[in-house]
């Protein structure tokens, strides 16, 4: 909104409304912003969660500290959810493409995370919202964002191509000028293929439609979308899995959030994307304010949420933080980069099925179920083994600082 406002301002020489037009303000802003509102308004949301009543029922599982953390605040992911959708509007192209699939993915996975938590805490069932309405609603957004990445004319990536490569259509050629490329010995095209990202691989585009045959390109969406929902299911499950630890999944997913605004803008810039020789993405610019204030929610969220936490962010917050992940790494076409950069939410879900997989098959070959872990997911098994919560979180934030680092890297590790 804001953004409209100083474009209109700067028409009229208006002192500093020119500064809007620079994507780094505007990314530092919503940043700025996000940390305020969660920060700040945060205590206020808390303050007023804890006057409801509206408290964590813990099991005892054994677990140390566990029971003095029963009767903490939850559903604080209302904190995140407003301080990332706060700062988007305020700063972000409103009518651009992927601004808008961002902020109903958000609300989506949010609403369906709030529904999960206000059944556990005011209809006192623990089991929350059902497994497969979960799933549904997971597969519902999954769905939409496919749609709309697959069919949107405004959703395109521009390839670097060499000189001599014969155009199809003239109006496929993008000018130097426009891309700010210097190198006369190619070219860029547009193009609607839905080309992703093979990590590790020179030359390492993958087009989804080339899976269905030269022939059957229009059929692409076939095999595209239920990658999209598979990948939405798998990571918002990981994110909420993960979150089990005192500022585990939300310091977690602050250091995904970075790593993706450097791959959001190397993918949106041309200069970038020329030198790295990656795609082209027009128009995702807009998703670096976007991914500024998650990350600036996710770090304001820490100021209460660190151990021991005042609050915790429930499903309402890790339903929403995994899906917006998967989300925004397909937008940017990195979708195929998220086991290494979402490693610590991989490693979370496959300890829980290996777990899960391992005593049902025991309980029927050997008549016990036995375990591989003393718990899953793997930050109990951990705590288990008698090391503290702080340190067990710590160290999870490390190892996502090294798997940010080498998907940043992967961009020239071919």
């Amino acid at each position: 909104m804001l953004y409209y406002l100083f474009d209109y301002l700067d028409k009229f020489n208006f002192p500093g409304a020119g500064l809007f037009d620079y994507i780094s303000f505007r990314a530092a802003m919503a940043l700025i912003t996000s940390l305020i509102v969660s920060v700040f308004f945060g205590k206020k949301i808390i303050n007023l969660l804890r006057k409801q009543q509206i408290g964590e029922t813990v099991r005892d599982l054994g677990l140390a500290g566990q029971i003095e953390k029963s009767g903490t605040p939850t559903m604080g992911g209302l904190i995140i959810l407003a301080a990332i959708l706060i700062p988007t509007i305020l700063f972000a192209k409103l009518h651009n493409i992927y601004v808008i699939t961002m902020i109903l993915a958000t609300i989506w996975l949010g609403v369906i995370g709030f529904l999960d938590d206000y059944i556990k805490v005011f209809r006192k069932n623990k089991e929350g919202l059902a497994g497969k309405s979960k799933v549904v609603g997971q597969i519902g957004v999954g769905l939409i964002v496919g749609c709309i990445l697959y069919f949107s004319g405004d959703v395109r990536v521009h390839k670097r191509v060499h000189k001599d490569y014969k155009l199809q259509a003239e109006e496929e050629f993008v000018t130097h000028e426009h891309t700010n490329s210097g190198d006369d010995e190619y070219k860029w095209i547009k193009t609607d293929d839905m080309t992703t990202t093979i990590p590790f691989i020179k030359g390492n585009e993958f087009n989804y439609n080339w899976l269905m045959g030269d022939s059957n390109k229009s059929y692409g969406w076939l095999l595209f979308i239920p990658i999209v929902i598979f990948i939405v299911i798998a990571v918002s499950n990981g994110a909420n899995m993960t979150d089990g630890l005192d500022g585990l999944a939300t310091g977690t997913s602050a250091i995904i959030g970075l790593a993706l605004a450097v791959l959001a803008y190397v993918s949106s810039n041309a200069k970038f994307a020329d030198y790295l020789d990656v795609m082209y993405i027009p128009l995702a610019e807009e998703l670096v304010i976007f991914i500024a204030a998650f990350v600036g929610a996710c770090i304001g969220f820490l100021w209460y949420n660190a151990y021991p936490a005042q609050v915790f962010m429930g499903d309402t917050g890790s339903l929403a933080l995994g899906g917006i992940i998967a989300v925004f790494a397909i937008s940017i076409r990195k979708e195929l980069l998220i086991p290494v950069l979402c490693g610590i939410f991989l490693i979370e879900n496959l300890s829980v099925m290996l777990q899960v997989g391992y005593f049902k098959f025991t309980k029927r070959r050997f008549g016990e179920g036995r375990r591989i872990f003393l718990m899953a997911p793997l930050h109990h098994h951990y705590q288990k083994v008698g090391l503290h919560e702080a340190k067990i979180v710590a160290r999870f934030w490390i190892v996502g600082v090294l798997l940010a680092v080498i998907t940043i890297v992967t961009l020239k590790l071919r």
